[in-house]
């Protein structure tokens, strides 16, 4: 194992055990083969796209599954594996139409690659094709080279998030596809990474825009608001990560049951959102930030949704109460599915926070402003 695509790896310098994250050494080759094989995917779709073909639900999982690659996101091996073979079989019905079609087919790597069948094995796989799998490049490509794929995944977060409020732009999905393609093309030099990287920075500030946009439209301009930080008697959900699309339907479909919804972390802007805060039932913020929520939820009376990122390994004592939407996962937690990524049916979680004690008595604390 080898990752430093964060800032908090071991010593400043890579995790080469285990992931401060969480992140095993399994669940890091099965990323890496990910990557890999979105590569291939790219390189088919690019020249598909040169005969005519494009797909929009192949643009939106290139995104989805890249995204479940960043830290925080998703530490499920069956989920990654899962992945995995959904880029094969996508891969190749891909070829197959872009052979049709006249286009181009015959690349080496991801695109021919036979992939094994057991979990085992793909990790074996992903190991040969990780950041270390490939000693040839001198440092400075090297470090372009994934530079570029961890730009990348940002870009796909907030292309993800984007696409669930109705905004995109081919231009970004196409450098997204470009970026991962480029990867597999030894003809390119540093140069030639130094400016993806920096194309990878401006396409980043559209796909921000678009997530912005797609915010915005949907729930107002945020405003200054004073935000509790206490709570109130009664049966509780608390919503993390980043996700205003989640949030809100947890909102929607909870209405009128005698909850309170909380938000947590990095979920704390939610409530400068008009349309968001019109939810009286939407009350405070709980918590701290994303890195202690370990002792924080295990002191939470209610169900907890984490949405799109920062999942951390649960403990036991609320493992039972923890559910997850869209690229998160962990191992042994319910995650809830949507066919369209637009909505998600939150029941078992509503189910949860209505068996559960719920908090006994009102706290008042100061508030914060967001």
């Amino acid at each position: 194992m080898f990752c430093y695509q964060c800032e908090q790896t071991a010593e400043g310098k890579a995790c080469t055990n285990f992931g401060v994250c969480g992140k095993n050494p399994d669940v890091s080759a099965l990323q890496d083969l990910l990557i890999y094989m979105l590569s291939g995917l790219s390189q088919l779709a690019l020249e598909g796209q040169k005969v005519g073909i494009k797909d929009e639900q192949l643009n939106l999982f290139i995104c989805e599954s890249a995204f479940a690659t960043l830290t925080n996101v998703n530490f499920d091996p069956k989920t990654l594996t899962d992945y995995i073979n959904k880029s094969v079989k996508l891969r190749d019905v891909l070829r197959e139409k872009v052979r049709t079609a006249g286009g181009y087919v015959e690349f080496h790597g991801p695109v021919d690659m036979l992939l094994e069948k057991t979990e085992e094995d793909l990790i074996r796989q992903g190991k040969e094709v990780g950041i270390n799998a490939d000693y040839s490049k001198e440092p400075d490509l090297h470090g372009l080279h994934w530079l570029l794929i961890y730009g990348i995944k940002g870009v796909a977060a907030y292309t993800y998030h984007a696409y669930r409020l109705g905004k995109q732009d081919d231009k970004v999905f196409e450098f997204i596809q470009q970026g991962l393609a480029a990867t597999l093309d030894k003809s390119l030099g540093v140069d030639d990474f130094f400016d993806l990287a920096l194309k990878c920075g401006e396409i980043n500030i559209k796909a921000m825009e678009l997530l912005d946009a797609g915010n915005t439209e949907a729930y107002g301009h945020p405003v200054p608001t004073q935000v509790p930080l206490g709570h109130r008697k009664g049966k509780a959900i608390l919503v993390s990560g980043h996700d205003l699309k989640d949030l809100d339907e947890i909102l929607k479909q909870s209405q009128g049951k005698g909850i309170y919804v909380y938000s947590h972390g990095e979920m704390l802007p939610a409530h400068a959102y008009p349309k968001l805060k019109k939810y009286s039932h939407f009350f405070s913020h709980y918590g701290t930030a994303w890195q202690n929520q370990q002792k924080e939820f295990a002191n939470f009376p209610g169900a907890i949704l984490m949405t799109t990122n920062c999942i951390q390994k649960p403990a036991e004592n609320y493992k039972g109460n923890l559910f997850t939407s869209g690229p998160v996962g962990w191992p042994g937690v319910t995650h809830l599915e949507c066919s369209d990524l637009k909505c998600v049916d939150f029941s078992p979680v509503i189910e949860k926070a209505l068996e559960m004690s719920g908090f006994t008595q009102d706290k008042e604390e100061k508030t914060v402003t967001v």
